[in-house]
């Protein structure tokens, strides 16, 4: 993939100290509550994923702030001005969307030309501002070719530097890169990620695939029925899950009976470190990383029932003695057989857990 130096950006940098503030926003669909008195602040220069299930409400979210659907109740700012009754046209955002949308009767640089030429943008200053948005993303030679001409990373690439080449005041990405093959999604999020940083955008990313996620956002904010379950870095967001939803959404884990006991889970014999040490006693469900697992000498007796080449590490899933399935993940080097004997024991990381008798929605 041809990419530009991390110096090119366009006509002026994104206008600095841009920052959005959603406060108790509602959104109804037909008696459906989409947005539940949704609150989030996205400080300047920062980018903010939307993550959660279908229906979670992280694009209804982003198309409010885009001012593609009305607001039912609460405000949306911008550096303090409320936009929430302005309509799109006036909000001035740049979107990219899953569909690359673009003219196919236009060339590369004509579709991105095309905002400018919407705003009175005389013709030598388009040409010259498409130009360097397509050199910001690594396309300056490909200005004359036309969609059917382009590969599909390189159309949402251009439609990329369509949303830049206006100077938006943030950046709204809503699935960009869903309809993409793997290697191209993995090489255009970084691409995303090193223009975001260089131009200093604030901006909305909507995902529902967590790699992609944790991959690229400063932080990440979890959507559950309409409201956000928890928001932080990627790293918080793994290690310290706020409840059983995120711990379960936001990598894997499994999911074991157990119980809690004077601050303590206590699950397989053992008694292991609780993230919430308040967490009332009975009985409950233990949320146990499968990195937290690990093959040992003598342990937990099980038997191996798969195990899957995943790159650089393998996942293998074993049936305890109890009865109990459970998988871990390890270096690829180590090839245990279908049916082969082992041992495993937990290494003591703290854990998620949840009351045994909540119909938590863990989908």
């Amino acid at each position: 993939m041809t990419t530009a130096p991390a110096t090119v950006q366009t006509s002026r940098p994104a206008q600095p100290g841009t920052v959005v503030e959603f406060t108790g926003v509602v959104k109804n669909y037909a008696g459906h509550q989409a947005l539940a008195g949704f609150d989030l602040t996205l400080h300047a220069g920062e980018f903010v994923a939307l993550l959660g299930p279908s229906g979670s409400g992280k694009t209804t979210a982003l198309r409010v702030l885009a001012g593609l659907e009305s607001v039912d109740g609460g405000s949306i700012t911008i550096n303090g001005e409320d936009v929430s009754v302005l309509p799109t046209s006036k909000r001035d955002m740049g979107m990219v969307f899953q569909s690359y949308s673009l003219f196919p009767h236009l060339n590369a640089g004509q579709n991105v030309e095309f905002g400018l030429r919407m705003r009175g943008i005389k013709p030598a200053e388009r040409r010259d501002r498409a130009q360097a948005a397509l050199e910001l993303v690594g396309l300056h030679e490909h200005f004359a070719r036309f969609a059917h001409e382009l590969s599909g990373g390189q159309q949402q690439r251009v439609a990329l530097a369509r949303a830049l080449v206006t100077e938006p005041r943030v950046l709204l990405l809503d699935e960009p890169l869903s309809a993409l093959d793997a290697k191209v999604r993995v090489a255009l999020r970084e691409e995303i990620r090193r223009i975001q940083t260089s131009l200093g955008i604030t901006t909305l990313f909507v995902t529902h695939d967590q790699d992609e996620a944790l991959a690229v956002a400063d932080r990440v904010a979890v959507m559950r029925a309409g409201m956000i379950e928890q928001v932080g870095t990627p790293e918080e967001l793994y290690s310290r899950p706020a409840s059983p939803f995120v711990a379960n959404f936001v990598g894997l884990s499994n999911r074991v009976s157990g119980a809690v006991r004077n601050g303590c889970a206590e699950v397989f014999g053992l008694r292991l470190p609780l993230l919430d040490p308040a967490h009332p006693d009975g009985p409950a469900m233990i949320s146990v990383r499968p990195e937290d697992i690990e093959f040992c000498d003598g342990g937990l007796a099980g038997t191996v029932e798969s195990s899957s080449f995943l790159g650089s590490l393998r996942r293998t899933t074993v049936r305890l003695a109890d009865g109990a399935v459970v998988f871990l993940q390890h270096a690829a080097s180590v090839r245990p057989g279908i049916g082969e004997q082992v041992f495993l024991r937990l290494t003591g990381a703290p854990v998620s857990v949840e009351a045994a008798t909540a119909q938590a929605d863990l989908e």
